[in-house]
């Protein structure tokens, strides 16, 4: 483990910390014991979004709420954690069970992004917030705004959730074009109000696409309890 910690440029007093963080479900379940990645994942969920949180919030002191809530969903999306796992290398010193390793699992952003998160969970319980801010912060300023992937999905649904107390559905309205070169459209909507369209080449990125068109129409409408 002494390379990844000269990677993240931390050095662990517990090294049985680091050794769980990097330690995949698969793996766990495969040797019979108890200690996977999973909690410290949680716990390394929240030091991330706490730090990002203040980070953005003091960098962007003009900003409203939903820039920060957009840029931070952005930061912490799926694929962009995997991007910064992937430069630290963090795929080669995953333990996996021999399915999942096969498979593929040290090159799947889901495995990548979890095992970031549960490297700084370890690192937060290790060292404390002040070594988990000293990893996370040169990080989000390497970050490109432009280069973001907005998870449109996440942004929705936490909107909707918060006013409506229920999910957004999508609902598939067609597939066309030939078998490798589909054009998938689907529609969101809450109850009967459809709030928006989106296609793509597949059912995600057409997912993806009608949640975007739909936080651009709740910015200049709002949606009734007579129109659900």
């Amino acid at each position: 483990m002494s390379s990844l910690e000269e990677v993240i440029g931390y050095k662990f007093r517990d090294k049985e910390l680091l050794s769980e963080a990097v330690t995949h479900k698969s793996h766990a379940t495969e040797r019979g014991v108890l200690r996977h990645n999973e909690r410290l994942e949680f716990l390394g969920d929240s030091v991330l979004g706490l730090v990002v949180s203040y980070y953005l919030f003091l960098k962007n002191p003009s900003e409203d709420e939903g820039f920060l809530s957009k840029a931070k969903s952005a930061i912490v999306s799926r694929a962009n954690l995997a991007r910064w796992a992937e430069l630290l290398g963090l795929g080669h010193h995953l333990n996996l069970g021999a399915g999942e390793h096969l498979s593929g699992g040290s090159k799947r952003h889901s495995i990548l992004a979890n095992a970031l998160e549960a490297v700084l969970g370890a690192v937060y319980l290790d060292g404390g917030l002040p070594h988990a801010e000293k990893l996370i912060i040169p990080w989000l300023e390497s970050q490109v705004p432009g280069q973001l992937d907005i998870d449109h999905k996440s942004i929705l649904q936490e909107i909707i959730q918060k006013t409506h107390k229920r999910p957004p559905d999508y609902e598939p309205i067609s597939e066309a074009g030939p078998e490798h070169e589909k054009l998938f459209t689907v529609r969101v909507c809450l109850g009967k109000k459809t709030l928006g369209l989106g296609s793509g080449k597949n059912k995600k990125e057409a997912q993806q696409a009608a949640a975007k068109n739909a936080l651009d129409y709740l910015a200049t409408h709002a949606v009734h309890k007579n129109d659900l």
